[in-house]
């Protein structure tokens, strides 16, 4: 891969680095998926919109709502508890079903996506889905370019969180620094899409509110953090990009939580065929497995998360940045 860490003897010796990997070969997805199509063609065949997307969207969408207006007088203990091991599964379902809407993998009309999108992004309770499709299809294109993908952590994150307890906060918090990095880093103007995911989405919160009662409408905030942070669902955050070893940058997750994500597990799978549905992933590992069975992957996102806090010699650095082409700046 070309990577190289000026400070790599640190993590032999169980010290947290003070730099990122730096790679100085363009990101592996884009050869590997002109190798494999090669080899493969029929892959094509996978590709396209998968035709259940919306109905799968809509029962949860319809789940988590009608959950909201049961909660309405509920103590703020059952609805913490609620919230985290129920509520929490349904708005990451959705915040996935969003990332699944970004690659068009619904319908075959982008427009479609962007409304399924927004109509997916309502029990989120903060309009996001529009704004997060601009910066997830810069992280495909420019994977690891430094000043353009944004999915890498900050300097002023990686120089804060360097400690067990800095980086516990920082996984409870990581969906703020995900949704916020960006708007800090590289902001971009917002267009008629965005305002119109701001007011579906507002106008929802209000009438929660208005009919139901604030409780309501905290629930569904409760769900989105709560699942975002020290949870079994948010493991993919760290499991998808973050260097625990140093010759590889993209990691796959093939345990039982893909059912409930989309398959965003098949990481691996997705950057090398982002047309792909995540329900059709799999079959590209069992048509080629010679290009995936070698590299490492997690059975538990659970376990990600322990060893992204536990292990010393992992931070924010842990991720591999090159930088942009000239023709690129």
């Amino acid at each position: 891969m070309g990577a190289t860490r000026a400070d790599a003897d640190e993590k032999e010796e169980g010290v947290m680095a003070t730099d990122f990997f730096w790679s100085y070969t363009d990101e592996p997805h884009a050869s590997r998926r002109r190798e494999i199509l090669a080899k493969y063609p029929q892959i094509k065949e996978l590709f396209g919109p998968d035709p259940l997307a919306f109905l799968k969207i809509a029962a949860v969408v319809s789940l988590q709502l009608w959950t909201s207006t049961l909660l309405r007088d509920a103590s703020w203990l059952k609805m913490v508890t609620i919230a985290y091991f129920f509520g929490s599964f349904l708005n990451h379902n959705l915040f996935l079903a969003i990332h699944e809407l970004s690659h068009n993998l619904a319908f075959t009309t982008p427009s479609l996506n962007r409304w399924l999108g927004i109509f997916a992004n309502l029990p989120i309770g903060v309009p996001m889905s529009v704004t997060f499709q601009k910066y997830h299809l810069e992280h495909h294109r420019f994977q690891g370019v430094d000043g353009i993908d944004m999915d890498i952590p900050s300097q002023t994150e990686a120089h804060v969180v360097k400690n067990t307890v800095s980086k516990s906060v920082w996984v409870v918090l990581q969906l703020f620094f995900y949704a916020l990095r960006p708007l800090f880093l590289k902001p971009k103007p917002p267009g008629l899409w965005e305002f119109t995911n701001l007011t579906i989405q507002l106008t929802l919160d209000a009438t929660m509110v208005y009919l139901y009662g604030w409780k309501s409408l905290a629930y569904l905030i409760l769900s989105t953090f709560l699942g975002g942070g020290m949870h079994p669902m948010a493991g993919h955050f760290i499991s998808e990009h973050y260097v625990f070893s140093p010759e590889q940058e993209t990691y796959s997750y093939y345990g039982p939580l893909n059912l409930m994500t989309w398959h965003v597990g098949y990481h691996n799978e997705h950057h090398d065929f982002p047309r792909i549905p995540g329900t059709k992933l799999h079959k590209v590992k069992e048509i080629a497995p010679e290009y995936y069975n070698s590299l490492k992957s997690y059975r538990s996102w659970s376990q990600v998360i322990y060893m992204y806090v536990m292990d010393q010699t992992v931070g924010p650095f842990s991720r591999m940045k090159r930088k942009a082409p000239k023709k690129d700046t």
